[in-house]
């Protein structure tokens, strides 16, 4: 394949998401569940697949296990479009895989992380990584190996001319360290959601936190729910309003709004429109069951976009 316009270092797991779960779940007794969906997950390997259906030359650089986990993740990665040679295999541990609870109004999320706290920075071909024109990291707080590498990852696409964008997700440990602050000094694009860009920041208040991010990274881009999204790029501010859609779950939303965000950006459109362009992505997404199930239908994928962007 092509050397990569996007390249994505990052964990590839499967997510098992289990529907129609009772409000309260009794220790000992059988709980009986309405359905599940076993599909590809992980923040990196959405994000890298969304990306590549619609229309971007993505090659991922990770990490699976020697087991049908993570057999099953690449293949469908590979599917999708994705350049996995890359990908490469860990001897003992297993691949990760993330189980969720898919409650109508909320979700819980179990993570065995796998393989994800052992990609490291030798893992890494620099060659492959920077002959790409854009690198993509998602999932820092979970990349226990590799993170105290990942500013000098940056640093050094940033030094190559490389663009750069980062979605750190969630901190399973809430504690939200400063070493991330080192990475953010190399970083182009962030795509933080309100919860993330108010820990990070340190602040309840959004504005301020935005403003606080803003000083160190020149395009910030917040993920907003039920509000929809925005963009800050210096004293610049975008809105986009949430699309209605007929949502089927979350899962992976906002993996796919970063895609269709960087697919625009990409392509050399501004900040408007890759923002209107994530939003519709991120809705599509909540369409099918997990993160990756809808844009598998690219008859749908094109009428949903025809729509959506011939509204205008």
């Amino acid at each position: 394949m092509p050397r990569p316009d996007v390249c994505v270092v990052g964990e590839i797991n499967p997510d098992l998401i289990l529907y129609g779960l009772p409000k309260e779940i009794k220790p000992e007794q059988e709980t009986l569940v309405e359905g599940f969906r076993l599909t590809l997950g992980s923040s990196s390997a959405i994000f890298a697949h969304n990306l590549a259906v619609l229309g971007t030359n993505v090659g991922i650089v990770s990490k699976i296990g020697n087991d049908p986990f993570g057999k099953m993740s690449v293949g469908w990665l590979e599917a999708g479009g994705v350049d996995v040679t890359h990908v490469s295999i860990a001897k003992t541990t297993a691949t990760g895989l993330s189980v969720i609870l898919a409650h109508p109004s909320e979700r819980f999320i179990l993570t065995y992380p796998g393989t994800m706290f052992e990609l490291s920075y030798a893992d890494l071909d620099f060659d492959y990584i920077l002959s790409a024109r854009h690198l993509h990291l998602s999932s820092f707080f979970l990349h226990r190996a590799l993170r105290p590498q990942i500013a000098e990852l940056f640093r050094r696409a940033k030094a190559k001319g490389l663009t750069t964008s980062l979605d750190t997700n969630d901190d399973p440990e809430d504690r939200w360290a400063d070493d991330l602050q080192h990475v953010l000094k190399s970083v182009d694009i962030f795509f933080p959601n309100e919860r993330e860009a108010k820990k990070i920041a340190g602040t309840e208040d959004l504005a301020r936190a935005i403003n606080k991010l803003s000083e160190t990274v020149p395009l910030v881009v917040v993920k907003l729910g039920p509000e929809g999204a925005l963009a800050r790029e210096g004293a610049k501010e975008w809105r986009a309003p949430m699309l209605r859609v007929n949502a089927v779950d979350v899962v992976g939303a906002g993996d796919s709004f970063d895609a269709g965000f960087i697919h625009r950006f990409i392509e050399g459109a501004g900040v408007e429109e890759s923002l209107k362009f994530a939003n519709i992505a991120g809705a599509f997404s909540t369409m099918r069951e997990g993160g990756t199930e809808a844009f598998r239908n690219h008859n749908e994928m094109s009428r949903f976009f025809h729509e959506q962007l011939g509204r205008d």
